[in-house]
């Protein structure tokens, strides 16, 4: 074939494909924690979109479980739900093994092995497991039994999960390490048929120590960055609830805690050391508190309250009012329902028009639960559009008034989806004023922003690339709770 010339030497094309948009974080992903040993150290969290799959894995009698029912049973239902692993006490060493091959799965096929084999490192020192006899068994865990009883003195268990064998170091603890199986060179070999081996078995997992419930809140923190609610199924103290909470009060990204409270002492205002009045006075307002005789109350709470979605129109809630499915409703006096309220303590509380109701809806600082969420959705909102504009852009953000005002047009695109979703509304501006803003002012459209003219800005801020100040200025539309009502009658 005769040589042609490209022609891109006449018309040369470019096709630049915009990289995809950074994703805003999803405000209603609440992660039970809980010790039952079901999700191993290394993975950590396991997510779940509907009952079905947590009754699945962890079984309808676990502490999970039953905090996650009363999640799932909110109606409308949330449709995402984290559970993270406390460790609780100290764990042992695993080789969780791959799928075993279907041929393997029928006890036929391995009754014919009367000497199998196979190599494993314990604590770094080499084990042979040989001369088992499977010539007796009638099924997988009958082959799991003849294993474990040739490794007992080799302080290893090993255990048929349904599609897959578990080695387990009998002791607990960080010191604890296993290893792949390997041929042990004699007898018949079945690290591959157990798919225990390095190429078929799941990464290995080391022994754990024991951790304390704020350390588990690091781990998880640090392993995932997808949950925004938290609360534990196991019953802690209130040293661990306040190490807790203090450490989401502080942390950078924005979480919420959310812990319930069974003794009743809380009841009266004549004790002070409960945990409701502590958090109370250390200002805690990313905790939610809930009285209840289910120790799983505070799920429902935040199934209830995670299911907004922040992108529709009038879909931000208050908490007050809301119903709690699966949760017995109290029953309380006027003083005890005045003393719940003065702690900021929450409670699902009959009255006496056949109702039940959630109230009041508060954090233990005192701030409305539903202005935190809220504003949680808001900062990442605007923190993500405003990335984005940068992120996305095919050429630079020049630093001028005109750069400025395409960030201001990001940020004022949130404001507007804050006011389509309920969450700001138009109002007096009743604070501090800065730009052309003072107080007393109205603001139509329910918030404003100012920028600082680039001509105005420091010289090292603009030698460095920063943007001028910017700031905003949002009128939250509120919820109304109560309704005083005056009737005046004439004759």
């Amino acid at each position: 074939m005769a040589t042609a010339l490209s022609v891109d030497r006449v018309v040369r094309v470019t096709v630049n494909l915009q990289p995809k948009a950074a994703a805003r974080r999803n405000f209603g992903v609440l992660c039970i924690v809980g010790s039952s040993p079901v999700i191993l150290p290394n993975e950590r969290v396991r997510y779940y979109t509907g009952i079905s799959g947590v009754a699945a894995d962890f079984g309808v009698d676990a502490p999970e479980y039953k905090a996650a029912e009363l999640f799932f049973s909110q109606t409308p239902r949330p449709y995402i739900l984290g559970i993270g692993r406390y460790l609780k006490e100290a764990t042992p060493a695993y080789v969780v093994g791959g799928s075993v091959a279907d041929a393997d799965l029928v006890a036929s096929a391995w009754t014919g092995i009367a000497n199998g084999s196979f190599g494993l490192v314990v604590n770094g020192a080499g084990v042979t497991v040989d001369g088992l006899n499977f010539s007796g068994v009638t099924n997988l865990n009958g082959v799991a039994s003849v294993i474990n009883a040739a490794m007992a003195a080799d302080g290893v268990t090993c255990t048929w999960e349904g599609d897959h064998f578990r080695l387990a170091s009998s002791a607990t603890g960080a010191e604890q390490e296993l290893g792949f199986a390997v041929s042990a060179g004699a007898g018949t070999d079945i690290s591959a048929r157990l798919a225990l081996t390095e190429a078929l078995a799941l990464p290995l997992v080391a022994g754990a120590d024991a951790e304390t419930p704020l350390e588990c809140v690091v781990a998880l923190a640090d392993h995932s960055g997808d949950w925004y609610g938290l609360l534990f199924t196991d019953a802690l103290d209130d040293a661990d609830h306040l190490a807790v909470a203090g450490y989401v009060e502080a942390s950078a990204k924005s979480r919420i805690y959310a812990a319930t409270v069974t003794n009743s002492r809380i009841l009266s205002s004549t004790v002070t050391d409960d945990l409701a009045s502590r958090l109370k006075a250390l200002s805690r307002n990313r905790t939610f508190v809930q009285y209840s005789r289910n120790a799983y109350a505070a799920a429902s709470a935040l199934g209830r309250a995670f299911t907004v979605n922040f992108s529709a129109n009038r879909s931000v809630i208050t908490l007050k009012f809301k119903q709690e499915p699966g949760v017995a409703a109290e029953g309380l006096t006027e003083t005890q329902a005045t003393t719940l309220a003065a702690k900021n303590c929450n409670v699902f509380v009959r009255y006496d028009n056949d109702t039940a109701i959630l109230q009041e809806g508060m954090m233990a600082g005192g701030a409305w639960f539903d202005e935190i969420h809220g504003l949680d959705w808001l900062q990442n909102a605007i923190q993500t559009e405003c990335y984005n504009l940068l992120y996305q852009s095919k050429t630079k953000i020049p630093q001028t008034d005109a750069g400025v005002n395409q960030i201001v047009t990001a940020i004022g695109k949130v404001m507007a989806e804050a006011v389509n979703n309920g969450l700001v509304a138009p109002g007096v501006w009743n604070a501090d004023g800065f730009g052309q803003l003072e107080r007393g002012d109205y603001l139509p459209k329910g918030w404003y922003i100012y920028a600082q003219p680039v001509d105005d800005q420091a010289q090292p801020d603009r030698e460095a690339r920063k943007a001028p100040a910017i700031q905003c200025a949002v009128k939250l539309a509120g919820a109304i709770h109560s309704v005083d009502v005056q009737v005046d009658v004439n004759r």
